[in-house]
């Protein structure tokens, strides 16, 4: 953890010229070092030469210098979802050897970070995440373990449409359920009667 300069003063009772002299001859013989707070900027804080920044401070590895990196991130986020789009389904595991095996990146990237990538990537609404079935397109994927896929009609070229889509029935989610006669039909539909009243 480092120490901040108003906290070293409070701390040893000196005054604020004795201060920054330690400071200066300590930095100078290299015994410590100035880490930049990703929530203090305007605040100087110090640490032991030997000792690495906690995440708290240095913001982890998505900053550089106390700056959040987004040109690494919007690079490994275009990355993953190439990687999405060519493999169709895919694991965070799946994704993070992908990008070992063939080296995409010059900078290193840990498995924990693509983790992390995929999840802001869902939040973002350019993937989707899922629980495998193990069936069809899940196949090589244990069942329930949690995979990436694109949104459906994404795969670059826009949505996809088809004669179906311009009535309700042709993308209603519970079309399956839908019977004449059943809980679910098209008497009861509010959705099939906003398109007939239009």
């Amino acid at each position: 953890m480092a120490i901040w300069t108003r906290d070293l003063k409070t701390e040893t009772n000196l005054t604020d010229a004795a201060i920054n002299k330690c400071i200066k001859n300590l930095l100078n013989s290299s015994h410590i070092k100035e880490v930049v707070h990703v929530q203090q900027k305007g605040r100087k804080h110090y640490i032991a030469a030997e000792f690495e920044p906690s995440k708290e401070i240095t913001g982890g590895s998505w900053y550089v210098n106390g700056d959040l990196d987004t040109t690494f991130i919007d690079e490994l986020k275009n990355l993953c979802l190439k990687i999405i789009r060519k493999l169709k389904v895919a694991t965070a595991d799946g994704v993070y050897d992908f990008f070992k095996a063939n080296r995409l990146t010059n900078t290193e990237c840990t498995s924990q970070q693509v983790s992390e990538i995929l999840r802001s990537m869902v939040l973002d609404n350019m993937i989707i995440d899922v629980k495998s079935t193990g069936l069809g397109e899940y196949h090589s994927i244990p069942v329930g373990q949690v995979c990436y896929r694109c949104p459906p009609g994404d795969l670059n070229k826009g949505p996809k449409t088809g004669a179906l889509v311009s009535i309700p029935c042709g993308i209603c989610p519970r079309i399956r359920e839908c019977t004449p006669d059943g809980l679910i039909s098209p008497t009861t539909c509010v959705y099939y009667t906003k398109w007939l009243d239009f």
